[in-house]
């Protein structure tokens, strides 16, 4: 990963606002970490992705689970070393 790229965040990667945002974001040169209940779905953004696809990440995620959610920002901080956009 370029460590010159901006890292995103998008929950709900998988369908719709969430999904559409994050390969928006991946046009504009951010590594994007996909974050959603449904691993399956991920994936397929992911594949959508194309050429990008290497600046995603996969981490099934359920916010309504502090415990998940933590797991999220650890695996972000271990990959990346930081945050430079939420979208949720």
């Amino acid at each position: 990963m370029n460590s010159l790229s901006k890292v995103a965040l998008v929950t709900g990667a998988g369908t719709g606002i969430g999904r559409n945002t994050a390969l928006r974001l991946l046009e504009e040169g951010y590594s994007v970490v996909l974050a959603g209940r449904r691993i399956e779905l991920l994936k397929n953004t992911k594949r959508e992705a194309g050429d990008s696809e290497s600046r995603t990440v996969i981490v099934p995620t359920d916010v309504g689970s502090p415990e998940s959610v933590g797991g999220l920002f650890n695996k972000i901080r271990e990959k990346f070393g930081r945050l430079d956009l939420l979208f949720n």
